[in-house]
C-alpha cells in the first residue's frame, strides 16, 4: 500500500484506533462495504490535501460512502473521542487554536481607511 494514501499501517490502526471506534457504537445492520480502517485514512487523506470528499481516489471506496461513515461517527463525536485518547497516550501532540473574523482581518481591504472612514483629505458628503 502505498504511504501518502494510507499514513497508518493496518497493525497501528487494529491496536490503538479500532477499538476506540468499536466500543462507540453497535454493528447493527448491514455490514459495511467499506472498513473502518480505509475511511480513517481516507479521513486522514481529506483532512491532509484540503480536497473536496467527491475528488477522493477510488482506492478508498465510493466517495458518498465514506463521507457518510465520517460524518455519522463524527455527529457521535467519535473523531474527538480518538485524539483525546491519542494525545493522553502521546502518540500525538496537539495544540488547538480557536480564531474568528473578528480576530483577522481575511482580506487587506475588509477594514477600511487608517483612522476611521474618512479619506484623506475627503469629506463625506452622505
Amino acid at each position: 500500500m502505498c504511504k501518502r494514501l494510507y499514513p497508518l499501517s493496518k497493525q497501528m490502526f487494529d491496536e490503538i484506533i479500532l477499538p476506540l471506534i468499536l466500543s462507540s457504537y453497535s454493528r447493527a445492520g448491514r455490514p459495511s462495504k467499506i472498513s473502518d480502517y480505509q475511511v480513517f485514512c481516507a479521513m486522514l487523506y481529506v483532512l491532509r490535501t484540503g480536497i473536496p470528499w467527491r475528488d477522493l481516489p477510488k482506492c478508498y471506496g465510493n466517495w458518498n460512502h465514506v463521507y457518510q461513515r465520517f460524518k455519522r461517527s463524527s455527529d457521535r463525536g467519535v473523531w474527538w473521542k480518538i485524539l483525546y485518547h491519542l494525545q493522553q497516550s502521546n502518540y500525538i501532540k496537539m495544540n488547538i487554536i480557536l480564531c474568528d473574523s473578528s480576530t483577522f482581518k481575511y482580506h487587506r481591504h475588509g477594514g477600511g481607511f487608517k483612522g476611521g472612514s474618512k479619506a484623506k483629505g475627503e469629506v463625506y458628503q452622505g
